[in-house]
């Protein structure tokens, strides 16, 4: 791990920041994941400055500052448009699950004692070049390691949150949990049920949307039973099999890990998408498992999930419709009317990404489907989309105005004039024309 590394990655900003704290006669030193990241050779945005400068002190040193947490010492400095938190030194006085008592400490390695990670327990200070590492946290990430500060049962009773991103950062950064520490996380397992459903949330969409390889902390939940105490729904479906080969836990985790990390969303509707079989098994004729209708049900528990975490109502009925038409696709014999009108029951703002689950399934199995069907009928999908075809009623070319001009009076029957003109354009997209919609209702829509 080079050390030299941090003088180069260092942005201008951040630099600035600290020669102001250093001229005015105090410490300056970047502590936490920008440091830990450089030192593995990861890209880093996330710069924090620790220092003994108390928070009055730094908002009279900058123009630009918020008090984003000052109560705790924190203040944000703005910088070419970026906010940098500059935090006081502190030490714990008191800690209780997630509020800590503390006070500001006038060194560094008081500050660091009340991190939660040896690798995250790192300082470096800009303006003499010395890395302050007090806990050993650079020989565990060399070995591969994950050890707390301290003692393990406290930092974890100190805050239960820390039970994920440990699990996050074992993934994330492929380090082996020491014993004493994944004794302690497993044993405190059962008390993330008093942790808020936003900060849980958080936690898994930094683990779908920070990592190439969220697989790995998706074992390590299902291993220290974070899916039996948080999601249930995923732990059911571990242990079962489909068949084919290939258990629908193992599918679901090569799925994500084949999704790219940002589209987090996306990663979370294959994370969510076999939530219904467990529900919907049922024998077949050969004494195997069949899963019939465990889309709908996968639906519905998705959206229950979402709502347990506090999802926007945008994004948990997105993923839910993603669930429920994951395998809902047209025959690669459908002729082009068929293909439009799978697409109105689909909805033209899913396909793209539904295409992109059903090949995510496949690359992570090689087991459902040959590609070649999947390619061709994302082909004629994408010719149908690109045709831009009317695929509701606000498509056509005349609405409920043109049919009130025809003499028509308001009511259920336009509805069914417009639907009967949808279904005729979505067979002959032609006929989407106002004069040619016009004649065909007067011809033949038309009742006395």
């Amino acid at each position: 791990m080079n050390v030299e590394a941090l003088e180069r990655a260092v942005p201008d900003p951040v630099r600035r920041l600290a020669r102001r704290l250093e001229d005015a006669g105090h410490e300056a030193w970047a502590v936490g994941g920008a440091v830990r990241d450089v030192l593995l050779g990861r890209p880093t945005e996330d710069w924090d400055l620790a220092t003994d400068a108390r928070p009055g002190r730094v908002r009279r040193l900058f123009r630009r500052t918020v008090p984003v947490g000052i109560e705790h010492g924190t203040v944000g400095v703005l910088d070419g448009g970026v906010l940098y938190e500059v935090t006081t030194f502190r030490r714990d006085v008191e800690t209780f699950g997630r509020h800590a008592v503390v006070e500001f400490a006038d060194s560094i390695d008081e500050d660091l004692s009340r991190r939660d990670f040896t690798c995250n327990a790192l300082a470096w200070r800009l303006a003499t070049g010395e890395l302050r590492d007090p806990f050993h946290g650079l020989d565990d990430l060399n070995e591969g390691r994950l050890a707390t500060v301290g003692k393990a049962a406290d930092r974890f009773a100190e805050d239960y949150l820390r039970i994920l991103r440990a699990l996050r950062f074992a993934g994330h950064f492929e380090l082996h949990i020491t014993p004493d520490t994944w004794e302690s996380l497993a044993a405190a397992v059962d008390e993330l049920r008093a942790l808020s459903a936003e900060r849980v949330r958080e936690e898994l969409w930094k683990v779908l949307g920070r990592t190439r390889h969220a697989s790995r902390t998706l074992r390590l939940y299902a291993e220290a039973g974070v899916l039996d105490v948080l999601y249930p729904e995923m732990a059911a479906v571990r242990g079962l099999d489909d068949g084919e080969g290939i258990k629908p836990w193992d599918r679901t985790l090569a799925a994500v890990d084949a999704l790219p990390p940002h589209r987090l969303l996306l990663r979370a509707a294959a994370l969510f998408h076999a939530l219904g079989m467990p529900a919907a098994r049922t024998r077949d004729l050969r004494g195997g498992w069949r899963y019939t209708g465990h889309e709908v049900l996968g639906a519905r528990l998705a959206a229950d999930v979402m709502r347990r975490l506090k999802a926007s109502n945008a994004d948990t009925e997105w993923l839910a419709r993603l669930v429920q038409h994951q395998r809902d696709l047209f025959p690669p014999d459908a002729p082009d009317a068929g293909v439009r009108r799978w697409l109105r029951h689909v909805g033209a703002d899913l396909v793209r990404d539904l295409f992109r689950l059903r090949f995510a399934l496949w690359r992570g199995t090689r087991v459902e489907g040959r590609p070649e069907d999947l390619l061709e009928r994302w082909s004629m999908a994408h010719r149908a989309l690109c045709s831009r075809p009317a695929l509701e009623v606000a498509d056509l070319a005349i609405d409920g105005h043109d049919l009130q001009a025809l003499g028509l009076e308001p009511g259920p029957r336009f509805r069914e004039i417009l639907g009967e003109l949808l279904e005729r354009v979505t067979e002959e997209p032609a006929l989407n024309e106002r004069a040619a919609l016009l004649d065909l209702v007067r011809s033949e829509l038309i009742r006395s």
